[in-house]
């Protein structure tokens, strides 16, 4: 089973000509020749590239460019303004490019939808007319999430680290995980998926991260494996881990079986977002 990585950033420097529009957490450069480098030292065969909000807000060409690049490395994601009245088009528009496998949609860290809730409807009816999973950062908002998996339930929504604030800079929050039962509140909708991303910056103890462990089964126990997604978050979390760590942490011990593993670090995705690693 291919290793897929369910969340990474790729960015270029910042340039006059893409200039960024803000400072994400990182280093300066990680472009997509960088993040393959990354995978192919720790063994990661394929990743979902989010295109990076923070310093590119709507515009997903950078991200376009690289998957260009790695044809076979990287499935596209990019954030899409669900108060755009032309989000529909758009999104159409988006699931028409070659690599693209979802969107995503930012309830969360104070970005704003003008439209409201008919905005957020607008996206996702464009969602469910072209059956794509739609991604939802949706920081602290998971009945916000429950509304829309009620109104939506034949669309497929995918929970961006867990719905819980992840720190970029150390030390991990003692609480970290306070809000663990909002996410396994979502369980009972079966639309909804989870990406247990980021789940590395929580740990409170040294690598490979042992406390993580009982929340992360929690999450699997609660929705199932098949509807759980491993992810680094790469590279937002390399000020509290390294990306090799992020990987080894899941790959690492018994604290999984063979199955989950396989299914948690790359079938789920696979199967979610319709692609694999090596198909161009």
């Amino acid at each position: 089973m291919p290793i897929i990585d369910a969340q990474v950033h790729a960015y270029e420097a910042d340039h006059p000509g893409r200039p960024w529009a803000a400072v994400l957490t990182g280093p300066p450069s990680a472009n997509g020749d960088e993040m393959v480098a990354a995978m192919d030292a720790v063994g990661v065969d394929g990743a979902i590239l989010v295109s990076a909000y923070t310093m590119y807000r709507y515009d997903p060409s950078y991200a376009l460019e690289v998957q260009a690049d790695h044809p076979g490395r990287f499935a596209l994601v990019t954030p899409f303004d669900a108060g755009d009245p032309a989000v529909g088009e758009k999104v159409a528009d988006w699931v028409a490019k070659d690599g693209t496998v979802g969107i995503r949609l930012l309830l969360a860290h104070g970005i704003s939808d003008e439209a409201g809730d008919s905005g957020v409807a607008n996206l996702l009816d464009a969602a469910r007319r072209h059956d794509v999973p739609v991604n939802v950062y949706c920081t602290e908002r998971h009945a916000q999430v429950a509304d829309i998996a009620a109104q939506f339930p034949d669309v497929s929504l995918v929970v961006d680290h867990m719905g819980l604030v992840q720190p970029f800079h150390p030390p991990a929050p003692e609480d970290g995980w306070a809000e663990l039962p909002k996410l396994l509140a979502l369980a009972k909708y079966d639309n909804v998926s989870v990406k247990i991303s980021g789940a590395g910056t929580l740990a409170r103890t040294p690598f490979p991260f042992a406390d993580i462990h009982d929340p992360v089964h929690r999450i699997i126990d609660a929705f199932g494996v098949a509807r759980c997604m491993w992810g680094t978050d790469w590279t937002r979390a390399m000020e509290l881990l390294s990306y090799e760590e992020g990987v080894e942490a899941f790959r690492q011990g018994d604290w999984l079986s063979d199955s989950d593993r396989a299914a948690l670090m790359g079938g789920n995705a696979a199967r979610i977002y319709g692609w694999s690693p090596g198909a161009v």
